[in-house]
């Protein structure tokens, strides 16, 4: 059987700010050879209606995770600051949009 040979290029992740001062989202996944090209594909294919103000790509190979597995350890060091969550106090009644 012959060998199958991958001619799309790297995957980027494509991230979209919809307006100024908003946070980027992640929007999808797109092929490509460079940067330049996916930027490119990025726009043609997420910003086609006008959805985007800005847009970043990013090499999928380059983004690092934390491993659900270590989820205890490695999130265990915020649970000893208690002023993080506010559940020592009470809130008197009456008080609104606490």
């Amino acid at each position: 059987m012959s060998e199958v040979k991958d001619n799309q290029g790297p995957l980027w992740e494509v991230f979209i700010q919809s307006k100024n001062n908003l946070p980027y989202k992640h929007a999808g996944s797109v092929h490509a050879f460079d940067g330049e090209m996916a930027l490119q594909n990025a726009r043609d294919l997420y910003t086609r209606r006008g959805e985007g103000r800005a847009i970043w790509v990013v090499p999928s190979n380059q983004i690092i995770s934390s491993v659900p597995t270590d989820e205890d350890s490695f999130f265990d060091p915020s649970d000893d600051k208690i002023y993080r969550h506010p559940t020592f106090y009470t809130v008197k009644e009456g008080v609104k949009n606490m």
